[in-house]
């Protein structure tokens, strides 16, 4: 790559980063996630709004008038940049399972958690003749893969977007923010172990049914093993004297740590995006030893690698061609109403007043990261196709952006969050690096 060429790629990356962030930093003030602004900085530089002006412009922002062969070497780098935020922000989201289960709480989160999520994928198991999955079918056209799809974009809660607004607006130290983090965290854990059977059959539709076991067994068994067994091992590694690493270049080693999780995924053929949650997963168990260098890697993270992600999806979304206004319609609402119904529900058994089941089940409803996460991953593993793709995407944040809209409409109203709790007066949103609105 000559100069000029990585001349244009630079210039390709500053304009994906500092619109990322600028336009992020605008839905911040607006009190709305930062990830809206990520995205949309994506859709302004790709072709949802590129093609609609001069040729000479589209060339001049994102193409820099490259080479045919430094344009596909521009791609490679682009794309693994984007892999990267996305394993990034995986990582990040494990790492926030750390201290959120009291035993006070751990009634309400299994109500809260069983009926709100486990209703959501269950009835969308069972309406499987009657949903349109050919509709939606990526190129391996199998229809378990989709069907589970479908089931987690209904049940999923986003953890990073709800903790980031729960910060900006001074609740994160609530009992109401445990409780949905409790369960945003067990629905995740669930919920991605069966996207990883999901991506398991996808990967291998066409050999023989052994293989196909194999393949998932091996998925499961990773995913079992970095939930109960990985985290005891690696908190000894931690604290084992002779790991030099840890003690002189703790970033570095956490950064090891990630890269060894995804090594043995890569050889056992599992997704790469469930070894960065379970490396997080890992480290939240033994953080106190390691939390700066977590907040390090979280700052770099969210300033460079994450914003990236976003804006590549939102690049992806060509709004012209893969959008489909009904298939988002019908799928927004019935999700949301399946969703919002499930986790009222929960709400109800677990004890809570009609007013508390509302804000809970509205709060859990917000799909952000996740929901992006799980459209990128099963579209990348030719799980669905393009339109579902971009529905996916919107529903993720339109659901979180409302999440946003509620809970600080009502801190505005000076009503409690939970019955017997202290209103809270919500406070100016913050700005900075590390924006967990993912």
């Amino acid at each position: 790559m000559s100069n000029t060429e990585f001349g244009c790629l630079i210039f390709q990356l500053l304009l994906l980063i500092t619109t990322a962030h600028l336009l992020g930093h605008l839905f911040t003030k607006l009190r709305q996630p930062r990830v809206i602004g990520e995205i949309l900085a994506g859709v302004a530089l790709g072709p949802s709004l590129l093609t609609h002006v001069p040729h000479f412009i589209s060339e001049f922002l994102m193409r820099s008038h490259a080479t045919d062969a430094s344009r596909v070497s521009h791609e490679a780098v682009i794309t693994f940049l984007y892999n990267l935020g996305l394993l990034l922000l995986m990582f990040a989201s494990g790492a926030e399972t750390k201290g959120l289960f009291h035993r006070s709480d751990r009634k309400e989160i299994a109500w809260l958690g069983g009926v709100g999520t486990g209703v959501p994928f269950i009835a969308t198991m069972l309406l499987a003749p009657l949903l349109p999955l050919t509709l939606l079918m990526g190129p391996v056209r199998q229809r378990i893969p989709v069907l589970l799809v479908v089931g987690i974009a209904v049940a999923v809660t986003s953890i990073p977007v709800i903790s980031r607004m729960m910060h900006d607006l001074n609740i994160l130290h609530t009992r109401f923010a445990r409780l949905v983090l409790g369960v945003a965290v067990l629905e995740d854990i669930g919920l991605w172990a069966v996207l990883a059977v999901a991506t398991a059959l996808a990967a291998v539709g066409s050999v023989p049914q052994t293989t196909i076991a194999v393949h998932v067994i091996s998925t499961v068994l990773y995913f079992g093993i970095g939930m109960l067994f990985a985290p005891k091992l690696l908190k000894r590694l931690n604290r084992a004297k002779w790991n030099v690493l840890a003690r002189t270049a703790p970033v570095g080693y956490v950064v090891a740590v990630l890269l060894a999780y995804a090594a043995v995924a890569a050889a056992l053929d599992v997704s790469l995006v469930f070894a960065a949650f379970l490396a997080g997963f890992g480290m939240a168990k033994d953080s106190e030893r390691l939390a700066d260098s977590l907040d390090a890697l979280k700052k770099l993270s969210f300033a460079v690698f994450i914003p990236i992600y976003f804006a590549v999806v939102g690049y992806r979304l060509d709004l012209s061609k893969s959008f489909s206004f009904s298939m988002l319609a019908v799928f927004l609402i019935g999700a949301c109403a399946l969703k919002l119904i499930s986790a009222g529900a929960g709400a109800r058994l677990g004890g809570f007043s009609w007013r508390d089941s509302l804000n809970l089940a509205v709060a859990t409803n917000a799909r952000g990261g996740p929901g992006i996460v799980l459209a990128s991953v099963a579209f990348d593993a030719g799980i669905i196709n393009a339109a579902f793709y971009t529905t996916l995407v919107l529903v993720a944040v339109l659901t979180s952006q409302a999440a946003g809209v509620w809970l600080e409409f009502v801190l505005r109203k000076g009503w409690p969050l939970l019955e017997g709790q202290p209103a809270i007066v919500p406070v100016a949103p913050k700005s900075g690096e590390e924006e967990m609105a993912a």
